[in-house]
């Protein structure tokens, strides 16, 4: 089965509102002369302040070449929640796409894999897709237990969802250690790894589902790696980082992966 592969940039706490505008026309006009139908699925994910005028770009463009995603949300859908944004509210913005369970997320504000799993039921109840990061620290890649704390990662945010459900979400696997350290993971690591979630999606659900979903490497991508990564024979794409904050080093990811 073909799977379209797929290049998200996860912005992070960067770029004020005309920053964002004009990284999002910097990155279209990249890739204006790309057949649409040729390039992977191309997705930015600014923060919340950002998320209008981002949309605003890409609407007044019109190409369709480079779809709108969300750093985080809350799985309510209303209510005494100070802070959240819910899905609905997301998808309001011009979101099509979520990221949930980062690293930073989990490390720096308490997110849980029963979190996560309560956030992808709400993306997936609202027709969005959920891109859900896992990734182990370098103190459990070192004690040998990687394997073990992805598939439970994996298991638990899956849990209770349909094999179709599954197969519309994305995982990116994202070893901790490597995030914006400059630090990459082994292509064939990072395949191995990416090959054994996708034998755990296989478990929990059929061999259907785990070669359909789509699963991404993430973690100090850059163009000069990019190709390396998608000549693996699961990774499926990347969730980038820094290298998403300039027009030109994104786009040579995203035409790095075509």
């Amino acid at each position: 089965m073909a799977r379209r592969p797929v290049i998200a940039g996860n912005w992070k706490m960067h770029n004020l509102q005309q920053e964002a505008a004009d990284l999002t026309n910097g990155i279209m006009q990249e890739l204006k002369s790309e057949d649409k139908e040729k390039l992977p699925e191309v997705v930015i994910a600014p923060t919340f302040t950002s998320l209008y005028a981002a949309n605003k770009a890409l609407t007044d463009c019109g190409c369709g070449k480079v779809k709108l995603a969300a750093q985080n949300c809350y799985f309510e859908t209303k209510g005494a929640f100070t802070g959240e944004c819910s899905v609905e509210m997301l998808k309001d913005a011009g979101c099509e796409y979520i990221i949930i369970g980062h690293s930073e997320r989990r490390e720096y504000f308490g997110e849980t894999d029963e979190m996560v799993n309560k956030k992808a039921k709400a993306i997936l109840s609202n027709g969005l897709v959920p891109i859900i990061c896992c990734g182990e620290s370098l103190e459990q890649r070192e004690a040998g237990v990687t394997d073990y704390h992805i598939s439970s990662q994996i298991t638990k945010a899956f849990r209770d969802l349909t094999a179709e459900q599954a197969a519309k979400s994305i995982i990116a696997y994202e070893p901790i250690w490597a995030i914006g350290t400059g630090k990459t993971c082994d292509s064939k690591e990072a395949n191995r790894v990416i090959a054994m979630i996708r034998n755990v999606i296989k478990g929990l659900f059929d061999a259907k589902t785990s070669e359909a979903i789509r699963i991404l490497y993430g973690g100090s991508v850059k163009p000069a790696t990019i190709k390396e990564q998608m000549a693996q024979s699961d990774i499926d794409g990347a969730l980038v980082g820094g290298a998403s904050l300039t027009a030109d080093s994104f786009a040579q990811i995203v035409k790095g992966a075509m």
